[in-house]
């Protein structure tokens, strides 16, 4: 396969805005991405869900921009956009003919730098509501919507940042003050705190220009940089969390605390976890579901966290008249059995091709290639890393395989969120 190589040219602004340009003429559009280092870990006790919270409220219009002009103003363009919110960052993008940069760069500083004009009090009640919403139609009334939340809940500490879900609380956003919710704003949103990622058809000098013309005289915010934790380790024994309702089938969510995202280790994980339960050929897919038939599907997959953990997790959905606890029994066997032997050269093999695979089909679309970029300028301190993630995977050996699942995916460092089929309650469309 041929080396990736794509551009990358970097500038920080005067005001702390980090500026990175990938040149690709390809089509006439431009990816815009704005990552913000700011997500649910940032949080306090008490104040939840305000991260999340902003990603409504910074459509809801700003100084120079009415509610809901930043969507129309972007799409009679023909841009495609949108936000979303995580633990360790906000992102902000739209992709655009390249003749409307200009005008996306400048919504983008006005709600950057300005937002505040506009987050009166009933903006902020509205938006609360439609949070509301948005949590009653995602995780509370759709089968297994809450599994995240019960999975963060078990996995990791009470006091652990990753230990509450971005959505938040409901009752923390119900007492957050107009006071509480423009100081979280003035505390993490400044050029200082944002990488600002341009893919596409411009110049370094172009997206460098347009990006001091737009952003340069916004202010930098006093930042009070949190200290990030040191790693945690795998659970001691077996935690377990049992939800029994009206789902389709049981489920069983198998997870672990796994080291955090791009080091040798995590890559080590994440490569275990495919050959477990993640590829169409694995270990537990050919033995739970085409063999025993106690499994209607499996899955596996791994979160790449920065703040002291990772997260990796095995699914099974049981088959009808089978035991789960005997489901489970199986896992926790071939996961022993894994760490015992480690990966054959076929599997290996087929966890470089199948990952290879979906990282340059996700590098092909300016979007994702931008959002990756922006991802690890502001996380990892390495925007290249979107040219030398395949090569680090392809040096991870088999037996680095082992040790890691070994270690980090143990039976008995395991914890179980449950979701059992009551029989007698209806299943929601």
């Amino acid at each position: 396969m041929t080396a990736i190589s794509y551009p990358l040219a970097e500038r920080t602004l005067d005001n702390g805005l980090r500026v990175i340009v990938s040149e690709d003429h390809t089509v006439p559009n431009v990816a815009v991405n704005l990552w913000v280092g700011v997500g649910s870990r940032h949080e306090s006790p008490g104040r939840t869900g305000f991260a999340h919270l902003f990603e409504h409220l910074m459509f809801q219009g700003s100084r120079n921009v009415a509610s809901g002009e930043h969507f129309s103003a972007l799409m009679d363009e023909g841009a495609r956009l949108n936000a979303t919110t995580w633990f360790d960052r906000t992102n902000y993008f739209e992709t655009v003919p390249t003749g409307a940069l200009e005008l996306a760069l400048w919504l983008e500083a006005d709600r950057h730098g300005h937002l505040l004009d506009a987050v009166t009090q009933e903006n902020l009640d509205n938006q609360r509501d439609v949070v509301k919403e948005e949590k009653r139609q995602r995780y509370d009334n759709v089968p297994y919507g809450s599994a995240l939340i019960d999975i963060y809940a078990t996995v990791f500490p009470a006091d652990h940042p990753y230990h509450h879900p971005t959505i938040g609380s409901m009752e923390d956003l119900d007492a957050a003050t107009l006071a509480d919710v423009h100081d979280f704003f003035r505390a993490h949103y400044g050029p200082n705190n944002t990488v600002l990622t341009l893919v596409g058809d411009v110049t370094p000098e172009e997206g460098f220009a347009a990006a001091e013309r737009y952003f340069g005289a916004l202010l930098p915010i006093e930042r009070t940089e949190r200290p990030r934790h040191a790693q945690l380790p795998p659970l001691g024994e077996p935690a377990r969390l049992d939800r029994v309702g009206a789902v389709p089938n049981d489920r069983l969510y198998i997870t672990f605390r796994l080291p955090v995202d791009t080091t040798p280790d995590y890559l080590a994980c994440s490569a275990a976890v495919d050959v477990v339960a993640g590829l169409a050929s694995s270990r537990l897919m050919r033995r739970l579901v085409r063999t025993d038939e106690t499994a209607i599907a499996v899955g596996g997959w791994t979160m790449g966290l920065v703040d002291g953990a990772g997260l990796g997790a095995v699914t099974v959905d049981v088959a009808a008249g089978a035991d789960p606890e005997a489901v489970e029994a199986a896992v926790c066997e071939e996961l022993a059995r894994f760490a015992a032997e480690g990966p054959d050269e076929a599997e290996m093999e087929s966890v470089v091709a199948d990952t290879e695979r979906s990282w340059l089909s996700a590098l092909a679309s300016l979007e994702q290639r931008a959002d990756h970029i922006g991802h690890h300028a502001l996380l990892t301190g390495d925007p290249a890393y979107v040219n030398t993630f395949v090569d680090r995977l392809k040096a991870v050996t088999a037996e680095q395989v082992r040790e890691a699942a070994g270690r980090w995916l143990a039976p008995e460092a395991r914890a179980v969120v449950r979701y059992l089929a009551d029989a007698g309650a209806e299943v929601a469309a």
